[in-house]
């Protein structure tokens, strides 16, 4: 069972990727997703010419990973949802759909009538489902966000990566970071708000935040500071915990390995003996927790010897005989063509709209041993007259709409 929502309708009215990104999980996991986009604009995420510096090569390409990403698996309808004459097609999609997206302010889905009233008048038993930036209650419900905002600042992750005494802080690692990570949210609520539908006949409303998002990724510390009863100390991973064995370092050739051995002592005797370092093996120096704490540094300039003076192969060739986890510090191509991730099919190949084989991310989770197979992210307005034919909507209806402006 590797498509366990198909059958399952969605209809999204949003755009950039918090939300889209959900839709397009859902649509991995097999439901059939209509996007709902401006017919003359299209979703504002198809007009980004860069992202983080980085071109997106949006005039160029049959491809943009920048749209695929969050739009793959969808149909595209180019509707206005401001014309009177428009109202007719979008009611007739909430009425087939069971599950509504939009991550629209509330001043906006007023004026456009798609509130939960709007829309439960029209489908009572449909779930509706609210991407925000700071969640539908309290002051800031009007406040629009994007991730580097509600996930990133607010929510605690710049603040956690940022070190003591920097002149600024530190930047998200990849664009739609924190969006990427609050569709999973979304997806993994609309999957939970079908089967409580299912189970007791009630549909549910959804409101994910980004900053709700961002808390419960760094809720370790923000656990820690609640009960502390203030922020956290900033504390350098390597020498302020005592332990020698988690951190990143250097290697000869300029690259970096992350260690997480979160029991030192146990695998202080082994790593040395790993690195040709054998006289320090049973240095009482190391022995134990105690003695590890008073003499971090020089634990921590053993280890940092032991990498720096190898290559990221020599040193991967060494690490790999023992039982310690670490990791080395890929990069987004050496993220692409992980061996672990592609042997478990979450790189995926997709055929573009020129009939190119592509790759994309797919998402993290897998049913069964189901290959994930996917769709491209459709083009602009791309269904729009296949869907309204699939609505019952005649010819002479079409060009009508076309002319007063209400679809592509």
């Amino acid at each position: 069972m590797d498509k366990p929502l198909a059958g399952v309708r969605v209809l999204e009215v949003a755009q950039f990727t918090f939300v889209p990104s959900a839709g397009a999980v859902l649509a991995d996991w097999g439901a059939e997703v209509i996007k709902v986009e401006n017919p003359i604009t299209g979703d504002g995420q198809r007009g980004l010419a860069t992202v983080l510096g980085h071109g997106t090569g949006i005039d160029k390409s049959a491809f943009v990973p920048v749209v695929e990403g969050p739009n793959r698996g969808k149909r595209s309808i180019g509707l206005e949802l401001g014309l009177a004459e428009a109202r007719p097609v979008l009611d007739e999609l909430i009425r087939r759909s069971d599950v509504f997206l939009t991550n629209y302010l509330p001043t906006v889905r007023a004026k456009l009538r798609i509130d939960v009233e709007d829309v439960r008048r029209i489908n009572p038993n449909i779930i509706y489902v609210i991407g925000s930036g700071y969640g539908t209650q309290g002051p800031d419900r009007e406040t629009g966000a994007y991730d580097s905002t509600a996930f990133w600042a607010r929510g605690g992750s710049a603040d956690g990566v940022t070190p003591a005494g920097a002149g600024e802080s530190a930047f998200m690692p990849a664009g739609g970071y924190g969006d990427n990570i609050g569709g999973l949210a979304i997806a993994g609520g609309v999957a939970a708000a079908l089967y409580g539908r299912q189970v007791t006949g009630e549909p549910s409303v959804l409101d994910v935040s980004l900053l709700a998002v961002g808390a419960w990724a760094t809720q370790f510390t923000v656990n820690m500071a609640l009960q502390a009863g203030g922020p956290l100390p900033k504390l350098d991973a390597k020498t302020q915990t005592c332990n020698p064995l988690t951190g990143s370092y250097r290697t000869a050739d300029g690259r970096y390995i992350q260690l997480a051995m979160l029991q030192p002592t146990r695998h202080w005797p082994e790593f040395c003996r790993l690195m040709r370092m054998d006289e320090y093996a049973f240095d009482p120096r190391f022995a134990t927790m105690e003695a590890l704490a008073e003499n971090i540094d020089a634990a921590v300039e053993i280890v940092e010897k032991a990498i720096g003076s190898r290559t990221l192969a020599e040193c991967a060739r060494l690490l790999d005989y023992g039982t310690g986890p670490w990791a080395v510090v890929q990069d987004s191509w050496e993220v692409g063509n992980d061996e672990a991730l592609r042997a478990n099919g979450r790189i995926a190949e997709v055929i573009d709209a020129a009939g190119k084989a592509q790759k994309l991310v797919a998402n993290p989770v897998k049913f069964d041993d189901g290959r994930l197979t996917l769709r491209r992210a459709p083009q602009f307005a791309e269904h729009t007259d296949e869907i309204l034919r699939e609505l019952g909507f005649d010819e002479d209806t079409l060009t009508e709409l076309k002319f007063t402006g209400a679809i592509a």
